[in-house]
């Protein structure tokens, strides 16, 4: 496990933290050992938490006692749920998850209740707008959280650093994925830093050249 501040000087002391833990991604009968990023939104005082992978330790050392307005699910394949509704629990905050990924929270976490992240959803942090962006192609409820202000955009499992999401799993698909980056990602100022749910970050602008590659390699 690794905590560390990625970003800091923004608005309203806005700041941006980085947990990365490690565990299993399991769908269609597979397994795979994966390393997350969660991410945390805030100040000194409240924050978003971004996913919720494998182990709640490290996220609640790394919230501490601030107050935690949202636990915020980018979608719900197992490795970005795992500890959502601990986490819910334990910092008695609200838990977020787009309805087109319902059967996946269900292979996951049976009927246990969250609320709903809506597209055009709108959060506020330490005075600084969130806003929810759903792309479907990996999942049918994957979302972005776009922070226009500090011009940053959370991609979950959308968008990497080097390309789309997987879309070659159960309720996936290619050319919606595709529709989904270049309409709703790529449309983003060039500089915008990019924080993917896992590995090394990327910048709208070092993507959207590659766009045309992605479409003719296929899914």
């Amino acid at each position: 496990m690794t905590h560390e501040v990625t970003s800091q000087g923004l608005a309203n002391g806005l700041r941006i933290e980085k947990v990365v833990t490690s565990g299993i991604f399991a769908l269609d009968g597979g397994e795979w050992e994966v390393d997350n990023n969660i991410w945390i939104l805030g100040n000194d005082d409240e924050v978003f938490v971004i996913d919720a992978a494998h182990d709640a330790a490290p996220i609640l050392d790394a919230v501490g006692d601030r107050k935690v307005l949202g636990i915020l699910c980018s979608h719900a394949h197992n490795d970005h749920i795992t500890v959502a509704p601990e986490l819910s629990e334990k910092l008695d905050a609200r838990l977020f998850v787009h309805p087109g990924d319902q059967m996946l929270w269900e292979e996951t976490h049976g009927g246990l209740a969250h609320e709903d992240l809506s597209d055009g959803d709108t959060f506020q942090v330490a005075g600084t707008d969130l806003k929810v962006m759903n792309t479907p192609g990996h999942s049918p409820g994957s979302c972005v959280f776009h922070v226009p202000e500090a011009g940053v955009l959370f991609s979950g499992d959308t968008l990497f650093n080097g390309g789309p999401g997987a879309t070659g799993r159960s309720y996936s698909d290619f050319p919606t994925i595709i529709t989904s980056i270049k309409d709703r990602i790529l449309s983003l100022p060039a500089e915008t830093l990019v924080h993917t749910g896992h590995g090394d970050g990327t910048k709208v602008g070092d993507e959207a050249p590659h766009l045309e590659e992605w479409i003719k390699q296929g899914s």
